[in-house]
Formats: C-alpha cells, structure tokens, sequence
C-alpha cells in the first residue's frame, strides 16, 4: 500500500493528470516487452498469469502493431 500511495504522490506532485498505480507499470512493463520483440509466452511467464488470454489483454497493445505483426509473420499474406 505504501508504494501506491508514493506512486500516486510522486503523480500528482509533477502535475500528472492520467489515474496511474503500482499496477500501471505491470501493464507497461508487458506492452513494451511485446512490441520490442519479446514472446508472448515469455511475458505470460514472467506476469505469472495462466491463460495467455490474460496476458494478450493485460499488454494494451496497439491495433496498429498487432495488425503489422500479423501481415509480417502470418504465412498467408
């Protein structure tokens, strides 16, 4: 609890007007390891989460580079 509430003083002391927690940096730490090339097995190992459903939804990752991602590697296009 007591990191939350440092995270969300530090927030609000640099005029951050965006909710942000502990939990933020999770959700951060995953999106970024995924689009810089991470596997998606490998994160979901590393957030402990046991469906990789949970971790495909959990990394907020853009449209624009899912949608890259599938024309690069997809074997049909």
């Amino acid at each position: 609890m007591s990191v939350f509430t440092m995270i969300k003083a530090l927030a609000t002391n640099i005029g951050l007007q965006k909710n942000i927690s502990p939990h933020t940096f999770r959700h951060s730490f995953a999106t970024h390891l995924i689009e810089g090339g991470a596997d998606l097995r490998a994160v979901q190992e590393m957030l402990g989460h046991s469906s990789i459903t949970t971790t495909e939804v959990y990394t907020h990752l853009d449209k624009d580079y899912l949608r890259g991602v599938i024309t690069q590697f997809h074997p049909r296009t």
